[in-house]
């Protein structure tokens, strides 16, 4: 009996030594649990610290070795530098607005852009009409045509054909004027002056019409003293006549005088008063042509004291203050030039007056013959300044010795 008291059996001692382990692992996962939770305390007291910028604590290493490595999006697991670089870009990056309609303010259309525009165009269209119309005028009048003419049949008389041309282009390029177009051409004798007025007459006559031209030969139309006052009011009722014809037809009628030095005092006057910017539309829109040899002694001791200007620019400076000269002795004749463009006539020089018997011989079926030519243009007599020979007569005798041929 006394050995199965004192001797145990094995269940029993197995019993006993499960017993102390079991409670040994029920305490160490407590144990483990409790120091998980202290961890995560300190590490969420830490953040906290260093969120509201208090110094953080020291960290035990084998706590820092032991906590976990999480990656986390909190602003707490970044350094601050890199809470600086991204604030940094953050403000530094530029948000633009979505061009969708719903995001968008209702925009407001300004009528005024539109009125600006439609203006902006209608001014567009009457300035193109306003050009186009300008050309019309000019191609109206075929003044190429003119120029052509005058520098083939004319001799010697390039800048005054330039001056014509010039003028005549500038007056004719629109209908509305304020006062009507006056030129005065003089010169010596036989330098082309009416012949210009004829070739004048024939274009015009071919482009408007012959109704609104008028050539006057004054010693043909008025040759008597005693008619003027009769011959001045038929002429200021032809020339009434014909500017209202003129405005119907939205033509401009011209008028050209020729031997104007012989014209009356009651003549000069009656034109001087339909030259004055002072009157009704239909006479301010007219050309008057006055062909005279007044003034051909000035021109002559002009000519002849600057022959040495040999350059086109020299010779249209000059042109141009011969006209300034010829004007006070013009007006000093008589106030009808006052409002008149002075076109001088110079002097033709021998080659000219080769160029005029050519011409002539040409119209008159004879064979131009250059030594036969010089022959004829030696029996004029010459002016002689240095070394250039001008015609005292100009052309005026050529055709008389083109008949002898």
């Amino acid at each position: 009996m006394s050995e199965v008291d004192t001797s145990e059996s094995p269940m029993e001692e197995e019993s006993q030594t499960e017993a102390p382990a079991h409670s040994l692992s029920n305490f160490s996962s407590k144990l483990r649990a409790m120091i998980r939770i202290r961890r995560k305390y300190q590490v969420m007291k830490k953040r906290r610290a260093e969120m509201n910028g208090e110094p953080a604590r020291s960290v035990n290493p084998i706590q820092r070795a032991m906590a976990p490595e999480v990656f986390t999006f909190d602003r707490a697991s970044l350094s601050p530098s890199l809470l600086r670089k991204r604030k940094k870009k953050r403000k530094s990056r530029v948000l633009f607005p979505n061009d969708s309609r719903k995001y968008l303010p209702a925009k407001e259309r300004s009528r005024a852009k539109n009125c600006l525009f439609m203006l902006s165009i209608i001014v567009f269209i009457q300035v193109y009409n306003a050009i186009e119309n300008l050309d019309d005028h000019v191609q109206k009048y075929d003044l190429e045509g003119l120029e052509k003419t005058m520098k083939r049949e004319v001799f010697g008389q390039r800048e005054a054909m330039e001056s014509i041309q010039e003028l005549l282009t500038d007056y004719l390029s629109t209908y509305a004027h304020n006062k009507p177009l006056v030129l005065s051409i003089n010169g010596p004798s036989g330098v082309g002056k009416s012949h210009l007025g004829r070739i004048l007459a024939r274009h015009f006559r071919s482009v408007v019409s012959e109704e609104l031209v008028l050539q006057y030969f004054v010693l043909h139309h008025c040759p008597l003293e005693d008619q003027a006052p009769q011959c001045a009011q038929e002429l200021s009722t032809r020339i009434a006549e014909m500017v209202n014809h003129g405005e119907a037809e939205e033509k401009i009628p011209v008028f050209i005088f020729d031997e104007v030095e012989f014209m009356h005092g009651e003549l000069l006057d009656s034109l001087h008063g339909l030259f004055q910017a002072n009157q009704t539309n239909e006479f301010l829109n007219a050309i008057y042509v006055l062909i005279s040899n007044i003034g051909q002694g000035e021109i002559t001791k002009f000519v002849l004291q600057n022959s040495s200007s040999n350059d086109s620019f020299g010779k249209h400076k000059l042109g141009q203050e011969l006209g300034k000269q010829l004007r006070g002795n013009l007006v000093h004749y008589h106030s009808v030039w006052a409002e008149a463009d002075i076109v001088p006539f110079s002097l033709l020089e021998k080659s000219h007056v080769m160029a005029c018997f050519l011409d002539e011989m040409t119209r008159e079926g004879f064979y131009p013959d250059s030594s036969h030519i010089e022959r004829l243009a030696a029996e004029i007599s010459y002016y002689t300044a240095g070394d250039r020979e001008y015609s005292m007569n100009g052309c005026k005798q050529v055709v008389a010795k083109v008949n002898l041929l």
